[in-house]
């Protein structure tokens, strides 16, 4: 069980996770774009857009499909050097959220934003004739993966979950928290107006240990709709999983730093992780040594490994 310390210097950490736009626009998104261009947001040349009104999909390669979700504030980029290394054996399809790193909200101009979307990722998966599919999730998106897994098992065939708990609430109200305390916390990021540039460039730089990735990752979060992050993140907060873990059935890697190079003690995360998983059967954990929450930037070949190992078994 989490201790008060550690879950108090987790709390610490949370502030890291709380990354919001920091354009000077209103807190309001705009209207949504009746025909908008998506184009530009393709990592590959002969890869096929498939646009929905909560996500585009980036089709591209050859081989068995493996579905990709990146997190909050971030683009599919995210995904580049794990697709360019396994795009010659599978097919892989992109996702990324609308309202995020540039792309137009779309249908997440309003509303919630996490279980509709994480619903259209699952039509896209019955659609696409990928069920029972192989998904690989970013933290908001590993998330989105664990919401599948509870209420669609019969489309997902395993799981790689990058840093994620079942309860994000957690973080910033310790290991009693419950979505009850935690709603005023969740209302005030949903209704709250954008943070300072500066703090906000602050938090996002924090989840990253690279000057250039740190620069790449901020400017996904300078290109997101504000309010799409603030809402995607305040719907985060109000979704508990943990009384379903036991019932979740689909085999399921859960990748975690260690956030060493934050400052956080050794062998904590171990603890704080193990704890929140520890009612899922199906749960494999492995640790990700000196890394913060981009694992895949912060440790490359440690990624590639992980990955490599996940689609072997």
């Amino acid at each position: 069980m989490l201790t008060l310390k550690s879950a108090a210097l987790a709390a610490l950490f949370a502030a890291a996770l709380w990354p919001m736009s920091v354009q000077a626009q209103a807190a309001a998104s705009p209207a949504p774009v009746a025909a908008p261009t998506f184009g530009a947001t393709k990592l590959f040349a002969d890869s096929k857009l498939i646009v929905r009104d909560r996500i585009t999909v980036e089709v591209v390669g050859q081989g068995p499909d493996l579905v990709f979700i990146p997190g909050l504030a971030s683009s599919r980029e995210t995904w580049r050097a794990t697709a360019e290394r396994l795009r010659g054996r599978y097919r892989l399809h992109l996702v990324q959220v609308n309202g995020f790193a540039g792309e137009p909200a779309g249908a997440n101009a309003s509303g919630e934003v996490l279980i509709p979307t994480a619903e259209v990722i699952d039509a896209y998966l019955v659609e696409a004739k990928l069920a029972p599919a192989t998904v690989i999730g970013h933290s908001l998106g590993a998330t989105m993966i664990l919401y599948l897994a509870d209420h669609h098992p019969e489309h997902l065939k395993r799981a790689l979950v990058v840093d994620s708990l079942p309860f994000y609430g957690v973080l910033f109200g310790g290991p009693q928290a419950t979505v009850q305390s935690i709603a005023p916390i969740a209302a005030a990021i949903r209704n709250g107006p954008p943070q300072p540039a500066s703090a906000a460039d602050a938090q996002v730089g924090a989840l990253v240990s690279g000057e250039a990735d740190r620069a790449r990752v901020i400017g996904w979060s300078h290109a997101s709709d504000g309010s799409v992050v603030r809402r995607a993140l305040a719907d985060d907060l109000s979704l508990d999983l943990r009384s379903d873990l036991p019932r979740i059935a689909t085999p399921i890697t859960l990748l975690y730093p260690d956030e060493v190079p934050a400052g956080m003690p050794a062998g904590m995360g171990d603890k704080v992780y193990a704890a929140a998983f520890a009612g899922m059967p199906q749960v494999t954990l492995v640790r990700v040594d000196n890394s913060r929450h981009f694992i895949m930037y912060d440790q490359p070949a440690a990624f590639a490994a992980a990955v490599d190992e996940f689609l072997g078994k």
